[in-house]
């Protein structure tokens, strides 16, 4: 479990994610997710002198906190990015290839509970939602000329909203006569506009999803990183993903079970079994935290792991 001053973090599937990432004590691996460094520090600890970890993150308080963390730690390294760069960032250290990647794609309880980063709707903020605050444009902006259409889209494709037209139509009508600036104006907004609320669920958290996912691209970043990551992987070496909700999970799960199927020729072309070129496998089923894990830490509920191992094409 990792502290710090903003809020406790405790890191989801911490021994399971770090089990099947770390084949060999003295390798190179990649938290391409550092957030508030639980993984990191389980990684470093199973390396012996030999072993490097090269984390990324994108969020600048991340990389303050592994500055403080891993500041006499000679095994670890910081980047900062977004992990779909994750090919730049091992050209820049000289890293042409690793055994094993890990990607936590959950955003880090200090970066929930923070009201000034704008992820959550329970407590009042500037509407932020950008990871890198450095770059791209605030979720605040983005709803300033959004249009009903595209974000009927956007609650409907990211955030799996019931009434996503209903809800875009709320926030886009109010806008027009109240800027939108803060986190609880838009949850009330949301609020008021969604007329079936689940069962222990906040009404605004679908939509505030939806949102984040578009200001940070995370979709289109988490498929590049996958391509990017498992190309990196030395036969034997692991990619380890941790998602949180059925979108992303979905990408990861397709990507995964396709380059386990491996390269196969189009339908109606004959060709033998042992003649499929497969370069991957996977490695179980998919992982979720004990019982245990969730009474503990609610916010772990959802977490699903999956693994994919590079495999030599005999």
């Amino acid at each position: 479990m990792t502290i710090e001053s903003t809020g406790a973090h405790e890191t989801v599937l911490l021994d399971e994610a770090v089990d099947q990432l770390v084949t060999d004590v003295g390798g190179i691996y990649v938290d391409a997710t550092f957030g508030r460094g639980g993984h990191s520090q389980k990684i470093c600890q199973a390396l012996n002198e030999g072993g490097k970890l090269v984390a990324i993150d994108k969020d600048l308080v991340a990389i303050e906190t592994a500055e403080v963390l891993f500041k006499e730690n000679k095994k670890f390294m910081i980047s900062h990015g977004s992990f779909a760069e994750i090919g730049q960032h091992l050209d820049e250290l000289n890293m042409p290839n690793v055994h094993g990647v890990l990607a936590d794609l959950g955003v880090s309880s200090p970066q929930l509970d923070n009201a000034e980063r704008g992820f959550s709707f329970m407590n009042d903020g500037p509407l932020d939602m950008r990871m890198n605050t450095q770059e791209g444009v605030s979720a605040a902006k983005w709803l300033a000329s959004v249009s009903i259409e595209e974000l009927t889209k956007v609650l409907k494709e990211y955030g799996e909203e019931k009434y996503p037209g209903r809800i875009a139509r709320a926030i886009v009508e109010e806008g027009a006569l109240h800027p939108i600036t803060t986190t609880l104006q838009l949850a009330k907004i949301v609020s008021d506009a969604n007329p079936s609320w689940e069962k222990s669920k906040h009404p605004a958290t679908r939509t505030f999803q939806a949102i984040r996912i578009k200001v940070n691209n995370e979709l289109g970043d988490l498929e590049q990183f996958l391509e990017d990551a498992s190309a990196r992987l030395i036969i034997g070496g692991r990619l380890v993903v941790i998602s949180f909700h059925s979108l992303e999970d979905r990408i990861v799960k397709r990507f995964m079970r396709d380059k386990a199927k491996g390269v196969t020729p189009p339908p109606g072309i004959p060709i033998l079994e042992k003649d499929i070129v497969r370069n991957f496998r996977l490695l179980g089923k998919a992982f979720k935290p004990s019982d245990e894990e969730v009474e503990r830490n609610v916010r772990s509920r959802s977490a699903v792991m999956r693994v994919l191992e590079k495999v030599a094409n005999d």
